[in-house]
């Protein structure tokens, strides 16, 4: 009976206990909860606090100033916070560095520019969303970004001849900017380039959107200039101009698994301006579908005496030309370019035959080929150690 007694007392007390632990336990997440919580929105600093309307209407360039001087002048991680479901209209703004610490941009609503040209008049012309000297930015959030650059494109001279050519902000630029991340975002409708990179380092951008139309004139998706390791990823880019531009001393870029079209393809160049010297090398596409676009893969550079294009690489390219040269290499008298490789290319034209046209080209090629290459004393056979064949440099 006492050990019956015994028995029931113990289930008891373990009973008891286990109900105080639940208890305690609840308390304590509601705690860590509420902790969690109040952190979280300590590190939150949203321009609707600063006096940001969102209404579309309303200028909120002076509360996003006011916003960015808090976050980036605090000590510890903060998250600059674009409200989802509004509009904010901004004007050209700096966003500057170097901060105290990380910033996250959290655009989760939409940012639009001003109609009007005349609003740059005196201010950079070049420039609308600028980021400069910020490292370890992160920009992200399933917002959009809208350049609304249709009275800009009109004013061109590309679209109206009788105008002077003269240059169209670019919707976002980051300048000096190290380990900079940008994912999930919209980019649309630039006034001219729609996201550029100067003097960057060790940039990762992935599942962006860039779309203008077709007939937007120099609308750049993405510019590099003058950056090293930088990698596109899972994106997507429709523009009038070059979906990837990549210039000026530029090099170790990826661009993996782009969907690219309407424009101009992905391009190296232009390069050796003025006669000036620069370098691209280590550049490499993998996996992209190019479509609707008047170019796939080009260099282009000037006829100067300060640019050579050499160890190019163009492996497993597959589908259909829209004209019947699908091929062409025309280079410089005084340096021609070398050491080209073509293996694994199948390009076809709707309506005939597709050709390929050299002029001072020499190179290599291997496996099959269509149309058949022009260079000059190819023998149509590639030794393993003449160069690496995954990646593509100039």
């Amino acid at each position: 009976m006492m050990d019956h007694l015994r028995t029931r007392s113990t289930v008891a007390y373990c009973i008891l206990l286990c109900l105080f632990f639940i208890v305690v336990s609840l308390k304590l997440s509601d705690v860590i909860e509420i902790s969690e919580s109040w952190i979280s929105s300590e590190r939150v600093v949203s321009v609707d606090n600063h006096g940001a309307k969102g209404d579309g209407i309303s200028d909120d360039t002076e509360a996003f100033k006011d916003a960015w001087e808090v976050v980036c002048s605090m000590s510890s991680p903060r998250i600059f916070k674009v409200p989802h479901g509004k509009k904010y209209l901004l004007g050209p703004i700096d966003f500057g560095g170097p901060c105290l610490s990380k910033v996250t941009l959290m655009i989760s609503g939409t940012i639009i520019a001003p109609k009007e040209p005349k609003v740059w008049h005196g201010l950079n012309p070049l420039k609308w969303l600028y980021f400069h000297g910020v490292d370890y930015l992160v920009v992200k959030g399933g917002g959009v970004i809208n350049g609304m650059g249709e009275k800009w494109w009109a004013q061109s001279c590309k679209v109206d001849k009788r105008n002077p050519c003269r240059h169209a902000p670019t919707a976002i630029t980051f300048h000096r900017c190290n380990h900079l991340k940008i994912r999930n975002l919209m980019i649309r409708d630039s006034q001219q380039d729609h996201l550029a990179f100067t003097s960057c380092n060790w940039v990762k951008v992935s599942h962006l959107e860039v779309i203008a139309p077709h007939d937007s004139p120099n609308t750049d998706g993405i510019h590099i200039s003058e950056s090293t390791w930088v990698e596109v990823k899972n994106s997507i880019v429709g523009t009038g101009d070059d979906c990837i531009s990549i210039v000026s001393n530029s090099s170790r870029v990826r661009i993996i698994n782009l969907i690219c079209g309407p424009g101009h393809g992905i391009s190296i160049g232009s390069l050796g301006k003025y006669n000036s010297s620069s370098q691209v090398h280590d550049v490499l596409v993998d996996g992209a579908f190019i479509s609707n676009t008047e170019n796939g893969l080009r260099i282009k550079t000037w006829q100067t005496l300060s640019i050579k294009v050499e160890r190019v690489t163009y492996r497993s390219i597959h589908g259909t030309s829209a004209t019947p040269a699908a091929i062409k290499f025309a280079c410089s008298d005084r340096f021609p370019c070398e050491k080209i490789i073509l293996t694994d290319i199948q390009l076809f034209y709707t309506e005939g035959n597709t050709t390929a046209y050299c002029l001072n080209a020499f190179g290599f090629s291997s496996g099959r080929v269509h149309p058949l290459p022009c260079f000059p004393y190819d023998n149509h056979y590639l030794k393993q150690n003449v160069l690496s064949p995954v990646v593509s440099t100039v």
